[in-house]
């Protein structure tokens, strides 16, 4: 009895008649980078939290850490981006330093 309904089942699908799978394609997540700030002895602390609130939206306090851990460390991380927007914040801090003649240097690093 089974080997009739098997047989029914082969006649249904026909010959040749395979199941087709869609599979989706995988997207790679883009690389991050870390946008660096390197201390110096001469720009302002104040200058440095404004710039941190300015181009990477930290919030007073949060500015004010990080500024301090670069003051401290010499290096301090300030966020991490895709390749495009680390690039864009560097530009931007190199910029506004410059416009303000301080000599803050900032880089990008990947992560």
């Amino acid at each position: 009895m089974a080997d009739e309904h098997d047989q029914d089942q082969d006649i249904e699908r026909g010959p040749g008649v395979g199941v087709v799978e869609k599979t989706a394609p995988r997207t790679k997540r883009p690389s991050l980078y870390k946008v660096v700030l390197l201390n110096d002895d001469y720009t302002p602390q104040e200058f440095v939290v404004w710039l941190l609130q300015a181009i990477f939206k930290k919030d007073a306090e949060e500015a004010v850490r990080i500024m301090l851990h670069v003051h401290n460390n010499g290096v301090g991380i300030c966020g991490v981006y895709t390749y495009e927007v680390a690039e864009t914040k560097v530009a931007q801090v190199m910029e506004l330093s410059r416009r303000n003649q301080h000599p803050l240097q900032c880089m990008m690093e990947r992560e």
